[in-house]
């Protein structure tokens, strides 16, 4: 057990940093404090005690030195069971510190800042928090330590109710929580000085990943597995990491793996529209001029598949299009607003859950995606490649017509998201068909033609990856497309060109190859 009688609080983060020395003043817990949290403090009207009354020496080096100082580091690793230690503290005039609040300068949202230098990057490296940290963690029978402001309340309720005094227990779960602090802090350091190395370019030689528990989830992707949600530190942009749940049950592990890709599918569209998806893959997505139309339209695309799927709209839900919504089962809604009416209306459906993802329309930001072999970890930098009209090399005879193009560009940002190997067929900015995740090519094909039925006629046909044969144009012909996009670079190319010149079929190659495994 720790009696708490002597406090050092210095924070970057200030969140409730008042609230919580005074609750410690209320205990007759003495404050030593520090610059700019000393400073608050005694605004505030509480008592403090400069660490430089401590140390006897004054903060120098432009506050680069302020705690580093036997006074400081004795008072905290002194060792209230070993005799020795006492006694030297005695006859150094040294007291104990049984208490260190800190958190550390904020190195991952300063060094996030457009135009950061290197300089600026090193001044927001803490040292002396980091040092008082892990002395206090290393000692955590004898001191507390609190780096994260969302523990004040209940550490100050234990003091408060056991007189001052704070339990080993509680003291051992801090001191886990405080070195988990520093390596994450040290972590994103490491992570963004190794990416300036020459050579390294954005793979350092040593990969940190630094991850904070969102949340436990019910299960993984069974029953069987256990799961839970993390978030990386430094990350940017929309994602379900800073979703705001307006309603519904708890998000399970499939939720969030599916709700992010139809997230990051939305998201490749600036025009109003809404994406349906199960197991990862759209099974519905159209543009149209209203939220309402894009919806009904994304609907009819696959009336079956969308059934106890995720949706996601780049717009505002309204009201008349969230009565369309709850017509049907659906898991999970993806918006960046949701209107009033719209609330009350989805509200009829309380465990379907709404996720609030502001600023959708933001373009889409490079990011290093992960995965899991057993033993180690293949990273690449994420699929942000975006075809301008104006790279497509038109290979057939006959050119697609502007009306046609639309439909390719529109298909290509679909089956960058499909599932290889893939296949899209669309038709007025809606999809008709998907084939997904087959081992050939042409089983993807037959599959979003025949989902597509007689729609497929006067439709296009997208392909995240080349043709090795003619059979897939030979098929698409038949159902009646009329244009095809697809990247280009098989040995056989000209065999797929001639089977389109002989069936009417305009193609056009990307040279870009969406493979999505």
């Amino acid at each position: 057990m720790i009696t708490v009688k002597r406090a050092l609080l210095s924070v970057s983060d200030k969140e409730g940093i008042v609230d919580f020395a005074r609750g410690l003043a209320g205990l007759g817990v003495e404050l030593i404090s520090t610059g700019g949290t000393a400073r608050v403090l005694a605004d505030a009207g509480l008592t403090v005690r400069p660490v430089s009354d401590l140390t006897g020496f004054p903060e120098i080096l432009g506050g680069r030195v302020k705690t580093l100082h036997p006074a400081v580091h004795a008072g905290i690793l002194y060792r209230r069971e070993v005799p020795e230690d006492g006694e030297q503290l005695a006859k150094l005039g040294i007291g104990p510190i049984d208490l260190v609040v800190v958190n550390l300068y904020p190195f991952a949202q300063n060094t996030a800042r457009p135009g950061v230098s290197l300089a600026e990057a090193i001044e927001n490296i803490d040292i002396g928090g980091p040092t008082m940290i892990r002395a206090a963690a290393k000692n955590y029978r004898g001191v507390g330590v609190v780096v994260n402001p969302a523990r004040y309340r209940e550490v100050l309720a234990e003091l408060e109710e056991n007189k001052g005094i704070l339990s080993e227990e509680t003291a051992f779960r801090l001191a886990v929580e405080a070195f988990a602090h520093t390596a994450q802090y040290d972590a994103v350091i490491s992570n963004y000085l190794g990416k300036l190395l020459a050579g390294e370019g954005i793979f350092p030689a040593h990969l940190n990943l630094t991850l904070t528990k969102v949340q436990d989830l019910r299960y993984g992707e069974n029953p069987h597995q256990r799961a839970a949600f993390y978030a990386e530190a430094g990350t940017a942009g929309p994602s379900l990491v800073r979703a705001r749940q307006l309603q519904g049950k708890p998000l399970s592990s499939n939720n969030i793996n599916d709700g992010n890709a139809a997230l990051e599918l939305v998201r490749e569209f600036t025009e109003t529209t809404v994406v349906a998806l199960k197991h990862t893959n759209p099974c519905g997505v159209a543009t149209a001029e209203t939220v309402l139309e894009a919806y009904r339209r994304a609907y009819a695309a696959d009336p079956v598949s969308i059934f106890g799927g995720i949706v996601a709209v780049n717009r505002p839900v309204d009201g008349e299009t969230a009565r369309a919504m709850v017509e049907i089962f659906l898991e999970v809604i993806i918006a960046p607003k949701f209107e009033e009416e719209a609330l009350e209306i989805l509200a009829q459906k309380p465990n379907l859950r709404l996720l609030e993802v502001p600023d959708l329309l933001q373009p889409l930001e490079p990011y290093l995606e992960y995965k899991r072999v057993r033993g180690g970890l293949l990273v690449q930098d994420s699929d942000v490649a975006r075809l301008e009209p104006g790279a497509l090399k038109v290979v057939t005879r006959r050119e697609p017509t502007p009306e046609e193009l639309r439909d390719l560009l529109f298909a290509w940002k679909v089956v960058k998201h499909v599932k290889s190997n893939a296949i899209v067929v669309a038709a007025g900015g809606q999809t008709l068909g998907i084939g997904a995740g087959q081992m050939n090519r042409v089983g993807a094909a037959r599959i979003a033609l025949e989902q597509a039925g007689a729609r497929a006629a006067g439709s296009v046909l997208a392909s995240d990856a080349f043709f090795p044969m003619p059979d897939t144009v030979e098929e698409a012909a038949k159902a009646g497309v009329k244009a095809i996009i697809q990247p280009g670079g098989s040995i056989r190319d000209e065999d797929s060109i001639r089977a389109a010149d002989e069936a009417g079929i305009a193609m056009v190659f990307t040279g870009i190859r969406h493979f999505k495994h």
